[in-house]
């Protein structure tokens, strides 16, 4: 193939576009996913909907569960009619759901919003994980996917200032109406964002992804040499010989990954406030959490490029686990936001660096689906989550969400480490991208 700096230019132009588009959406989908953790206080303190503290736990619950089913489902959909579409469909889905809640007038309502929204939210996480994995730079994809995953935590700070400025004046509906306005990025998806080359090559649809190789002046990727089968078919790709070892580990450690992210994000600060923190200074502990989650992609990604993917998650679990330990013990508050600050750094990176792990690892034809149900079996600890602490808040047991937090990391950490274990014993493989598999 060739190499000259020219189309290697061009081609970096076209990633660029792929990755700045992925990123507002990702964007989008973390204001979405945060902005019920941070009005969550005000609408408890203003009893909004009549919500008390263990039906807030299961609304929690009510989106993680629907970003359990997107997750499942955008992996296979996306491998059959290709990633723009599911993204396109998914902005749309989880915008027009965050207007649902902002006009319920019931706890049921506003939990078929959140359910719907977490479908759209779980199906454009793996899709856009996908898509910028097919254009990420070779030697680079975990970087790549890390600098993507820093949407999501400008997305949770932009929420808590949501919540800041707009919910105190305007009530707690006007922060979903914000949640509406992506639709409005539905139109530059649909006409800007181009099809993976990957995917069209995959499909057998080589003409298509000629235009667009033609249209940006990149090369086209090899064919893979295997076809992407039908639904089912490569689910059990995953499972082939010993795979299914590896496969298993990941989807536990994402469980306890996802359990720990979407537990801290839920209740963060309602578990601040119930230590005495005021609501400002609560908030505040969302945006360090999200800065430190910006900070740690960047960090992680960098760092998994040259070491290993499952290495990095493993060491980053392990100093979560203790970040989150130590906000169960009374502190004074400047040591307690240098705490929150470095567990957002380990906390968001750890999960992510699992699906590079799982995206790197992937033929093009297998990658959403396999990116997509290891984010889909995680989910079933984002769905515990934020349950297992409304029912400990209820309890009035709020310290022990922290320790409970604090395990699930240490078991992930287990999980993955075992994983980085197996995969530093495999043998190299012929094909340039199965040798960035064995680096990590």
């Amino acid at each position: 193939m060739s190499s000259s700096p020219a189309l290697s230019a061009r081609g970096g132009r076209l990633a660029l576009l792929v990755v700045v588009l992925c990123w507002v959406a990702v964007l989008f989908d973390g204001l979405d996913m945060f902005i019920y953790g941070s009005v969550l206080p005000h609408m408890l303190e203003q009893k909004a909907l009549g919500i008390t503290s263990g039906q807030a736990g299961d609304l929690g619950s009510y989106a993680t569960f629907g970003m359990l089913v997107g997750a499942l489902a955008a992996g296979t959909v996306a491998d059959r009619i290709g990633r723009k579409k599911l993204m396109i469909s998914c902005v749309a889905l989880f915008s027009l759901a965050s207007g649902l809640c902002a006009v319920a007038n019931s706890v049921a309502v506003f939990g078929l919003g959140r359910t719907l929204a977490g479908v759209g939210l779980g199906g454009l996480l793996p899709t856009a994980i996908s898509m910028v994995s097919d254009y990420a730079p070779r030697g680079r994809t975990a970087l790549t996917i890390g600098l993507l995953m820093t949407a999501h935590h400008a997305g949770g700070i932009l929420s808590a200032y949501v919540a800041l400025w707009i919910v105190e004046p305007l009530g707690w509906r006007a922060a979903f109406w914000v949640c509406v306005v992506p639709l409005l990025f539905v139109p530059v998806l649909a006409k800007y964002l181009p099809e993976s080359l990957s995917f069209l090559v995959a499909k057998g649809r080589a003409e298509e992804a000629r235009e667009l190789a033609v249209r940006y002046d990149v090369e086209l990727p090899a064919a893979s040499g295997k076809a992407s089968g039908a639904a089912w078919a490569n689910l059990a790709n995953l499972f082939r010989g010993r795979e299914w070892i590896q496969t298993l580990l990941y989807w536990l450690a994402s469980f306890g990954g996802l359990l720990l992210v979407y537990g801290v994000a839920t209740w963060l600060p309602t578990l601040m406030r119930s230590e005495g923190y005021e609501l400002g200074s609560a908030l505040t502990f969302v945006v360090l959490f999200n800065l430190g989650g910006i900070v740690g992609m960047l960090v992680a990604g960098r760092a998994s490029d040259r070491f290993g993917a499952p290495r990095i998650s493993a060491i980053w679990f392990a100093l979560t686990a203790a970040g989150v330990f130590l906000l169960s013990v009374h502190m004074p508050l400047a040591l307690t936001f240098v705490v929150v600050f470095l567990t957002g750094v380990f906390l968001n990176s750890a999960q992510t660096m699992i699906y590079a792990t799982v995206s790197i690892g992937s033929v093009p034809a297998n990658r959403a689906t396999a990116v997509g149900w290891t984010s889909g079996m995680g989910r079933f600890g984002a769905v515990f989550g934020p349950w297992l602490g409304g029912q400990l808040l209820a309890a009035n047991k709020g310290d022990w969400g922290f320790t409970a937090f604090a395990l699930a990391g240490v078991a992930s950490m287990v999980f993955i480490g075992i994983a980085a274990l197996r995969s530093a014993g495999r043998p190299e493989a012929d094909s340039p991208e199965q040798k960035l598999v064995g680096a990590h």
